[in-house]
């Protein structure tokens, strides 16, 4: 869906300092250009309940962390997730590959387009999806704008990037 050049300069434009994550097929794809980027740390973890928590260390430092993760690695990081977001209420962005979203017709009975939305709402979050395949400029621009919108309200929020080939 979006580039890897289009990614990093969002993430600039957005002044994020660190992304934390671990890649997937999709994401992973802007690996690359993130870890050559100066201005912004590539923080990659093991399990993607620890990308929440080594976010949360970084805001808790002064750092503005994106966490980047798929939504497979959403539904395993519920503990993280509430002590970051919730006990300590921390503002953190992320972007969440939503996995074969975009693949429906070719891969049905896909339990993440099941579960990823119930579970967003769940947990009260600031989220959007952005599947516009064709339409990258717009989106882009909708994600900076849903960012900014979250940093305003002192809010936690996720851009749920779909995922696959349409």
């Amino acid at each position: 869906m979006f580039s890897a050049n289009q990614v990093v300069n969002l993430l600039q434009e957005l002044a994020f300092t660190h992304v934390v994550t671990i890649p997937d097929s999709t994401l992973g794809q802007w690996e690359n250009d993130l870890k050559a980027c100066d201005s912004i740390d590539y923080v990659g973890v093991c399990r993607e309940g620890e990308a929440w928590a080594v976010a949360a260390g970084l805001h808790l430092g002064g750092a503005t962390p994106l966490v980047l993760i798929q939504c497979t690695g959403l539904f395993e990081s519920g503990d993280s997730l509430r002590n970051a977001l919730f006990d300590y209420r921390l503002p953190l962005f992320a972007m969440i590959g939503y996995r074969s979203f975009l693949n429906q017709s070719t891969l049905p009975g896909d339990t993440c387009l099941t579960f990823t939305e119930p579970i967003l709402d769940a947990w009260g979050m600031d989220w959007a999806l952005y599947d516009n395949a064709e339409n990258t400029t717009e989106q882009l621009e909708a994600i900076a704008t849903q960012c900014l919108r979250c940093r305003e309200a002192s809010v936690p929020g996720v851009a749920l990037v779909a995922e696959g080939r349409a």
